[in-house]
């Protein structure tokens, strides 16, 4: 083994030495040096030699490793805790926080004046690092260095000079104590070289220069503290358009043409090439007595000549302007009107129809229909040359004069299919009842259809059957027959016109629709009250009082008073939108809210399994009246029987009771 020195940066290692191991002194060669790492501010250059790969990643490892654990301790001694080190979990912030902590343990042994000898079974690394910060003396080299420098040489915390005496590197101060080192601040002893403009600022080892004015826009700040110009043209950061070509200058740029125009071109702010008018843009180009023309790119020179004005031309000789006589020329200038010459010009005089038009010097002609509207012609005018021609509109035609329209009578000839009134230019048709006209030709007359109106589900009770013009209604075959008017379905009495088949002992009840035959017996220990009637009413109440025998407690004591049986018939009903009342039971108890006064309470018991019905308490002229409500809408035919109880309370406790069975019918039909 032999130690070799190395070129490294003090900012990656500690010794620029390093122990390696030789077959033979002729195995080392320069050709052999090669970069192996590079460190955040430095080239880290080491000698490869085998077992090579082992050598490079132990010398890297370590210098990594003692570079984090140097800022974990300036951290400590700087900041005074390791809270900025607690979110990071790559290998280098757990060197530097385990660093940070083991001095933060060192620093608190020397606050509480205790042995800077650490008796815990941590690392040999966090001993040194503690046992330095309690000297107050940072290590800056823990692995393995040659003798002579770093810890393992003595108490010298970063050089041994020999004989006992410690030196410190670039930017450090010996201690008093002879073998440690701080850090020497430059900028408070002015012993840094900023330029104008920038300020010093301490670091560990050395310091820096920044700038106390920012360098503003189109610049940046380089890590050498220099402002630099922004390539906006190359950054892609100018805002210049597709035709548009970006050169950058210092602090800004600017978006120039791509492409360049040539002589007598000028480029506007779209890069459009425009032309230039030389003969206006210049002072006199054209020497005296020559006329300046512009051309295309250029402009040309031509001498001045003579130029007679309009209605007049050179004469024979070319000296002096002569009128045009423009009414013996072969042009024929008013078109075959009267021309009558003028100097420098010509006049016309027009035919009848005709004006003479002073710019085209000819004679145009005369719009009468637009010149006198509504004047010429009662209906419609149409212009022709030199005159005008009046026309009728449909239903119309021309009168006598030419001008004036008389109505047409359509009818004579009968147009349509039944009825013709002649009207002041046209013709209107129309249709006898129960016809109408049809929308296509507005002639002929189509049925209408009652039933399919959307009132047809109203014009007849129950069934419409349209006939050519009209339309007539039908009932169902039982139950119901046709109204007077055609229309309604009134329901047929069977028991008044004695279509019925009840027997002697049954009671006939109408229904909507039918009959139904009745026979209300009395329970036991009840007789009937009234006789018996063969016709059932809607009104009509089959009531049964209780009569019990003397001894009959069981009777005596029940608290059903009576058991009546109404019966009512009712129509299905077709928009259902709000409750409908259909039975009220009138008590001759009068509305008392006195002590010792009964209170009467309504329920339904049976017969509503479907919650089609309710009933509910009310007071009119100071008596106590239960109504029966259905609530829900019912679809025909259904037949139910709502057994209701009057109950008669009296603190809390049901005295006496009264039973009403309802016979309800529902007609399967509205009607």
């Amino acid at each position: 083994s032999i130690w070799v020195k190395f070129a490294c940066s003090s900012l990656c290692c500690k010794s620029p030495w390093i122990k390696v191991s030789l077959k033979s002194v002729m195995d080392f060669k320069p050709a052999s040096i090669q970069n192996l790492h590079t460190c955040p501010r430095a080239l880290l250059v080491m000698v490869l030699l085998f077992p090579g790969r082992i050598a490079q990643e132990q010398c890297c490892m370590a210098a990594l490793e003692d570079t984090s654990c140097t800022q974990g301790i300036n951290m400590a001694k700087d900041e005074g805790d390791c809270k900025s080190l607690l979110s990071g979990s790559s290998c280098e912030t757990k060197t530097a926080r385990m660093c940070c902590e083991c001095c933060l343990l060192g620093r608190a042994l020397q606050d509480q004046k205790l042995s800077c000898h650490l008796g815990l079974p941590v690392s040999h690394q966090c001993g040194q690092v503690s046992h330095a910060c309690c000297l107050d003396g940072a290590p800056q080299n823990l692995n393995n260095t040659p003798p002579g420098f770093g810890q393992s040489a003595g108490k010298c915390s970063q050089r041994c000079l020999g004989n006992g005496t410690c030196g410190c590197l670039k930017g450090y101060k010996l201690k008093p104590d002879g073998h440690s080192c701080e850090d020497i601040n430059e900028c408070l002893l002015g012993s840094y070289n900023c330029r104008a403009g920038e300020r010093c600022i301490n670091t560990v080892g050395s310091y820096r220069c920044q700038r106390v004015v920012s360098c503003g826009t189109g610049y940046e700040l380089t890590e050498s503290n220099i402002c630099k110009d922004v390539d906006e043209c190359e950054t892609g950061t100018h805002n210049c358009g597709p035709e548009l070509e970006c050169q950058n200058t210092q602090g800004s740029f600017r978006c120039r043409p791509r492409v360049r125009c040539g002589s007598g071109f000028i480029q506007d702010a779209l890069g459009s090439c425009i032309d230039i008018n030389e003969c206006l843009s210049q002072t006199a180009p054209c020497p005296s007595g020559q006329l300046c023309i512009n051309t295309v790119g250029s402009y040309t020179c031509q001498r001045n000549t003579v130029n007679c004005g309009r209605g007049y031309h050179l004469n024979e000789d070319g000296t002096r302007c002569v009128d045009v006589d423009e009414c013996q020329g072969p042009d024929a200038a008013c078109g075959g009107h009267g021309c009558i010459n003028q100097l420098g010009s010509y006049r016309c005089e027009c035919r009848a129809g005709y004006a003479f038009n002073s710019i085209s010097r000819s004679c145009d002609d005369i719009n009468e229909c637009r010149h006198y509207p509504g004047r010429l012609c009662a209906h419609k005018c149409e212009n022709t040359v030199g005159s005008f021609q009046c026309s009728c509109t449909p239903g119309f035609k021309l009168a006598s004069d030419g001008r004036n329209c008389d109505d047409v009578n359509e009818c004579e000839s009968s147009p349509c299919s039944q009825e013709c009134a002649n009207v002041y230019g046209s013709y209107q048709c129309y249709c006898r009842r129960g016809y109408q006209l049809s929308d296509v030709d507005g002639v002929v007359c189509e049925d209408i259809d009652e039933c399919a109106l959307p009132t047809g589900g109203h014009i007849c009770s129950y069934r419409c059957h349209n006939t050519p013009g009209s339309f007539h209604c039908t009932c169902p075959e039982l139950g119901y027959s046709l109204a007077p008017n055609g229309r309604n379905c009134q329901d047929i009495d069977e028991c008044v016109t004695g279509t019925h088949s009840c027997s002697v002992t049954e009671s006939c009840f109408n229904i909507q629709g039918g009959f139904r035959c009745l026979s209300f017996e009395c329970p036991t220990n009840y007789r009937r009250s009234g006789e018996a009637r063969p016709r059932v009413e809607r009104s009509d109440i089959i009531r049964c009082v209780k009569s019990c025998q003397p001894n009959d407690i069981s009777c005596i004591l029940d608290p059903v008073h009576s058991v009546s049986h109404t019966v009512i018939s009712m129509a299905t009903f077709r928009d259902f939108s709000k409750p409908e009342e259909i039975v009220f039971l009138r008590t001759m108890q009068p509305a008392s809210f006195s002590m010792g006064v009964p209170d009467i309470v309504f329920d339904i018991l049976e017969g509503n399994e479907h919650n089609y019905f309710d009933i509910i308490k009310r007071y009119e002229h100071g008596m106590t009246v239960g109504v029966v409500r259905q609530v829900k809408p019912i679809i025909g035919p259904l037949h139910v029987v709502l057994k209701l109880a009057m109950n008669y309370v009296t603190s809390g406790v049901v005295s006496h009771r009264n039973i009403v069975n309802v016979h309800v019918f529902v007609s399967e039909f509205w009607f």
